[in-house]
Parts: structure tokens; sequence; C-alpha cells
């Protein structure tokens, strides 16, 4: 009998995400799936199967759920108060789910989209390739209580397992490369646009991010003339008003705003998990520093399996053990253990 997992309260825009439906641009559908790519990548590695099962995608809020049998599941992303049956589950870890306890989710303390991966991955018919909601497609739909989701068959493996995150859920340096229309804005604006610290507006969702800035806006000669084309996440459009929007997964596929650039995607999930007011600033990078910063980037996602480590150290395998404080170590702050 294959496993259930049962939604008992969702918070608002959760939905079933994987890595999205590439390669159909020309047919008006964007990629879509996950906002924090790398948030999948993390859970699939602390579970040991494939990055490419559906997860749950939480938008700031998560929620609570049930399973009919045992699962084990990861928590990565967003960083958000978790318990299980009561009990604090550290964050950035995986960990076994019994089947009738009570899996409590709550709002995101660092971040904003945390993901739930579950052994074997959610399950539902695919459309187009991919189990992703794209909610502005009309594919899919927000997930809400009482829903039950099945879960596919799990490979079996450890849990209690955790690692590093990077630090991407405070904002900080985004790197971007020129794009279509880069050459139409003056160099005193294009200079403005790496000198202006931005915040991260609070109006933000899957299509994209509005930032604020003090300051003049960041017009465009002739950006009235631009035809619209082809555009894809990360690309940085500024509307009539000369403020940037950065694209997200579940961006539409053309626009006629002119694009001041594009952010790499290894830096997307910044942008996409930076909260709302964090600083934001952006750097011109050449071509060829942004292709050895993806490449960096998708060996540290192949190394995931390699960084990880047990949640409690055995300490017979420690060989540092005297050096520890055991005794005022066994305290924490809950925040400290999240």
């Amino acid at each position: 009998m294959s496993a259930h997992l049962t939604i008992l309260r969702a918070g608002p825009g959760m939905t079933v995400q994987d890595m999205g439906r590439p390669g159909y641009l020309d047919m008006g559908l964007s990629r879509g799936g996950a906002v924090d790519r790398l948030a999948l990548a993390e859970g699939a590695a602390l579970l040991g199967q494939a990055d490419s099962l559906a997860a749950l995608e939480m938008a700031g809020m998560g929620g609570e759920f049930q399973a009919d049998q045992d699962l084990r599941i990861a928590l990565t992303g967003a960083r958000m108060r978790t318990q299980i049956d009561g009990a604090t589950a550290v964050w950035n870890a995986s960990h076994l789910l019994p089947a009738g306890a009570r899996l409590s989710i709550g709002p995101a303390v660092a971040g904003s989209y945390g993901y739930l991966s579950i052994g074997g991955g959610v399950q539902g018919d695919p459309v187009l390739g991919a189990r992703s909601a794209h909610l502005t497609a009309g594919i899919g739909a927000v997930l809400k209580a009482g829903d039950r989701l099945a879960i596919g068959l799990d490979a079996g493996g450890a849990t209690g397992m955790t690692f590093d995150p990077e630090d991407r859920f405070s904002g900080g340096e985004i790197r971007i490369v020129a794009s279509f229309q880069t050459d139409l804005f003056a160099g005193d604006v294009l200079e403005r646009l790496q000198t202006t610290t931005f915040r991260r507006d609070a109006r933000a969702n899957r299509m994209g991010v509005r930032l604020e800035s003090d300051g003049p806006g960041f017009h465009v000669s002739g950006g009235r003339s631009v035809l619209s084309e082809t555009i894809v996440p990360g690309d940085i459009q500024v509307t009539g008003d000369g403020t940037p929007f950065v694209l997200l997964a579940e961006c539409q596929t053309t626009g006629g705003y002119p694009r001041i650039g594009t952010v790499l995607p290894c830096d997307l999930p910044k942008v996409a998990q930076a909260p709302a007011g964090a600083d934001l600033r952006f750097r011109f990078v050449p071509l060829d520093e942004a292709v050895a910063a993806e490449r960096a980037a998708a060996q540290a996602r192949a190394a995931l399996p390699r960084a990880l480590r047990p949640l409690i150290r055995d300490p017979r395998s420690m060989s540092d053990l005297l050096s520890y404080q055991l005794i005022s170590g066994a305290i924490a702050r809950e925040e400290d253990v999240l």
C-alpha cells in the first residue's frame, strides 16, 4: 500500500514543486518549478534521492501534516520553526516522521521559501513532464487542509543527517550579466545600479520581486520602443517609473519592458529567499566569470551528499572529546537548534 501525507493545515501559497518544465517557452509556458532549486537539491541529498522528485514549497508559512506510514523527510530552504509531536526538529536536516505523528511547521524566521522533501517524492499525474504547480498557467493548485498527497516508494536510507547551507537568506551581493537592452541605459545609470543598495519589497511572488531604493528611478531613453521578446527567470525588467523587478521561476515568457541585466542562475535563490526589507546589491560580471560561477555552483550541488554529517556525533568517534564543554553544551535556546 502506498504512503500518503495528509495536510491538516496549510499556509497560504503552499504548492507541489519540482525542477519545473524547461523547453516550453515557444509555447508560452515558462519553466516554473521551485523558486529555490538549490533547496530541492539539498533535500534530495539529505534523503539520498534524485532532485527531480517533487516536494512541498511553503511560501513564508508552513502547515501541519500527518502520515499514514513512517516517512523520511528533509527540511531545507527558509528556516521555519518545526516540531514533530511537540519535539523540536532541526532545520536543514533529515528526520523520521512516524506514522500518525504530527509535523508542525511554523512561519519563516530566515528567508522566504521553505521546502519539505519526502522520501519517494510527492506523486501525482505529470503535466508536460513535471508535477509542479504553475498557477499563472492554470496547472495545479494551491494546497489546502484536507488534501491527501500520495508519496512514492522510498528506496530507504539514513535520517538524522544535516549540513551547513550557504547563506542565501539575508540578501547581499547579486552578480548579473548584461542583457539585451543593457546598452540602452546610460553609463551613469548602470553605474548607479551597482552603487545603489536596494530593498526587497514585500510585494513579491513566484513571478518576481519588486526592488525599492532611494533616489531617482533607473530610466532608459527609448524604453517604450522595445519590442516584446523572450524573457527568462533572472531578467531584471525596469518599468516605466524606473523600478527594477527581478523575474523568478513563474515569470511570463515575453515582455516589452527593457532589461537592465540578468541575475546569474546560481545567485537567483538569494533574490527569491531575501525577506522583505533585506538589502540587495548588484554587480556586473564578465561572461567568463559568470560561467565559472555557474560551474562552481554545479560542482557544489554535486558534492552535497559528501557534505552531510550526523546530527548527533557518536562520542566514541570524537577524538577531541575532552575539548568539549559537555554540560554547558547540553542546553541551548530554541533558535540555536533550528
